[in-house]
């Protein structure tokens, strides 16, 4: 885990000597405040991991990683917009601070500088990432959409919440990963298994996320617990829910979720409470371990050192304590 350390220092030290110094202030000020904010930086650490991993140093992967972190941020700023969200990582939001019309403008610049990160490497170098990148942030807002249709559509199958979840959340995961395989040269195959451990990665955390709303600790998950159910969110917990339970008890959850005459601590109890009843905490938690499994039998298909799939699987079980 000390590389992972270096690693977060070293992308936390190469944001802070990205040029800011363009005018206006007030478009490259708030850009600079959201990314003070810190994080994890996952998605950056996955692309150095991922470079470092097939032998190449780390440091010549750090634009695509910087433009991986960029991205992220952006989706974040028009995220809380879109969410009418008041703070971020305990921090006033953007558009509360700046205004809505500066926080759009501003991610719109983050998006760019992205994408002239990866300007520094050679063109075909340039091409494969530019690639990736297109496509992923195509899959996100395509992810970013569904998520905000199924809030308000009764009928929502299993299978359409996977395809939203991968969209919105695993597939950047797997870019940084393919990333950092394509900058160090890595065969075709290596870079589809790497990117897969990072999509069934992904699943997993989102998976867990979903279970962590309403089954976990509001000190440790760092937010109020059910609300994902006041939202009416049709997280994995539904839909194992929904599966497995009889008809009475579908009937009851439907209305549940469609009744805007129930405060929001009975809503969250009783909802809850069937959850319990048909088992789809149980079930979910098995549905988590299955993708967490299929990332790391990804990762032992990799053509890298054991120490370094070892570094994979450390951190992935880190990511799913919340360890990092």
């Amino acid at each position: 885990m000390e590389s992972i350390k270096e690693y977060k220092e070293m992308i936390t030290g190469e944001l802070k000597k990205i040029s800011f110094n363009h005018k206006p202030d007030s478009l490259y000020d708030p850009v600079k405040y959201f990314l003070d904010i810190g994080g994890k930086r996952v998605r950056p650490i996955l692309a150095l991991m991922s470079a470092s991993s097939f032998k190449c140093e780390p440091k010549l992967a750090l634009n695509a990683a910087l433009s991986v972190e960029l991205f992220h941020n952006f989706t974040l700023i028009h995220d809380d917009i879109m969410d009418s969200a008041n703070s971020r990582r305990g921090k006033e939001t953007i558009h509360n601070k700046w205004g809505i019309n500066s926080a759009i403008l501003s991610g719109d610049v983050m998006l760019i500088m992205a994408y002239q990160l990866l300007e520094n490497y050679d063109n075909n170098t340039h091409i494969e990432l530019n690639k990736l990148l297109n496509k992923t942030a195509k899959e996100v807002c395509e992810g970013q959409q569904m998520d905000i249709d199924f809030e308000s559509k009764l009928n929502v199958s299993f299978e359409q919440y996977i395809k939203m979840v991968s969209s919105k959340t695993a597939v950047l995961l797997g870019c940084s990963l393919k990333m950092g395989a394509i900058v160090a040269g890595a065969s075709i195959e290596d870079q589809e298994n790497i990117y897969k451990f990072g999509i069934n990665l992904g699943l997993a955390f989102q998976l867990q996320d979903d279970y962590l709303d309403i089954f976990g600790e509001e000190n440790l998950v760092g937010k109020k617990i059910g609300g994902d159910i006041i939202e009416n969110k049709k997280t994995v917990l539904y839909h194992m829910a929904m599966i497995d339970s009889n008809q009475n008890q579908k009937k009851h959850i439907t209305e549940l979720y469609n009744s805007n005459n129930i405060s929001n601590k009975n809503k969250i109890s009783k909802i809850t409470l069937l959850f319990k009843e048909t088992k789809a905490d149980i079930s979910s938690k098995k549905l988590i371990d299955q993708y967490t499994n299929k990332a790391i039998d990804s990762i032992n298909r990799l053509s890298i050192d054991q120490n370094f799939k070892n570094e994979f699987i450390v951190f992935s079980n880190n990511l799913m304590k919340r360890d990092l």
